[in-house]
């Protein structure tokens, strides 16, 4: 299984801060948005917004990259601050 997490805003809006996906072969960033979108579109609508970022086992990606089983996927908000 591999952990989809949700940080910020982005964690409200998918009613908690983790999910797990099964995934029989490797996908990418979007392809994991898409997945996302057949259940939950307003989530998956802000996962794909330009100022999201995207890390997988800590490293920051784009959006093509991909995700294996037992990768750790992290969606980051924009954060903001002074």
């Amino acid at each position: 299984m591999a952990t989809l997490l949700f940080f910020g805003r982005l964690g409200d809006l998918a009613g908690g801060v983790e999910r797990a996906l099964g995934l029989s072969t490797a996908l990418s960033v979007a392809d994991v948005i898409g997945i996302i979108e057949q259940s939950d579109r307003l989530l998956a609508s802000a996962l794909a917004e330009e100022r999201v970022r995207y890390a997988i086992n800590g490293t920051i990606v784009d959006g093509e990259a991909l995700i294996e089983d037992e990768d750790e996927l992290a969606f980051l908000p924009p954060v903001s601050g002074g």
